[in-house]
């Protein structure tokens, strides 16, 4: 056999072997990358109970005279005698604010219509109650009944009269939250593991939901219920 043929046989050889390297070390690569992209998505979730730390009060009343003088100044007697009763009952005098009357003419809305109003003047005033002091707030909402023995009509029926219980302290819990969310959603990730027989891996990618806020339930608004739930991807391997 001449050199040359012989040379081309070995070439021959050389690049079959390694064609067959190649393609064994591609196989194994192949399957490692699928086996290293197996993964299980799961869910954890973090929800407790907090105290609001805030109230906001509206306090409205209604007045109605045919003298516009003699109204304003059953306004005014009205607002002293509901700021003494709040000042009194612990209600600190800043958390106390005035908002301007709301006076309707019922002549001038009449349009035409000969019915003549009992009162041609009627007002809706509004005090505010801003404070941190929960508890106090809420027992006085319990006493305000004592001033409409004097007089004053109070319209506790209406939306705008409603207290509103405000949770502002969400920054100070949310680093615990989240760590128990991803703490609970790992505790599910090993149970799958463990349940199909595979080891667990590092986090592929993870995502927080946003906290959410919301009454515990309507008959007790000033307890709040605060959400979130972290959703997160691991690999697994055999």
């Amino acid at each position: 056999m001449s050199t040359g043929r012989v040379s081309a046989l070995i070439l021959g050889m050389s690049v079959f072997l390694g064609l067959s390297c190649l393609g064994y070390l591609l196989a194994n690569a192949a399957i490692e990358y699928k086996q290293y992209e197996r993964s299980v998505t799961v869910k954890g979730l973090s929800e407790r109970e907090y105290q609001a730390d805030v109230v906001i009060w509206p306090i409205q009343f209604s007045a109605a005279d045919n003298d516009l003088k003699a109204l304003y100044g059953t306004i005014e007697n009205n607002i002293d005698s509901i700021r003494e009763f709040l000042e009194k009952s612990g209600i600190a005098a800043e958390d106390i604010s005035l908002m301007s009357s709301d006076i309707t003419d019922k002549s001038a809305n009449n349009y035409g219509s000969s019915s003549r109003p009992e009162f041609r003047y009627t007002a809706l005033q509004t005090i505010t109650i801003y404070s941190s002091h929960i508890e106090a707030v809420r027992s006085v909402m319990g006493n305000l009944s004592d001033l409409g023995r004097e007089g004053i009509v109070f319209t506790g029926g209406h939306y705008g009269s409603q207290p509103e219980y405000l949770f502002t302290r969400l920054n100070d819990v949310k680093p615990e939250m989240i760590e128990e969310a991803t703490r609970k959603a790992r505790e599910v990730a090993e149970k799958f593991a463990s349940d199909s027989q595979s080891e667990l891996g590092k986090i592929k990618r993870a995502s927080q939901g946003q906290f959410s806020i919301s009454d515990r339930d309507r008959n007790n608004p000033h307890i709040k219920k605060v959400r979130v739930v972290a959703t997160i991807e691991y690999y697994l391997s055999d």
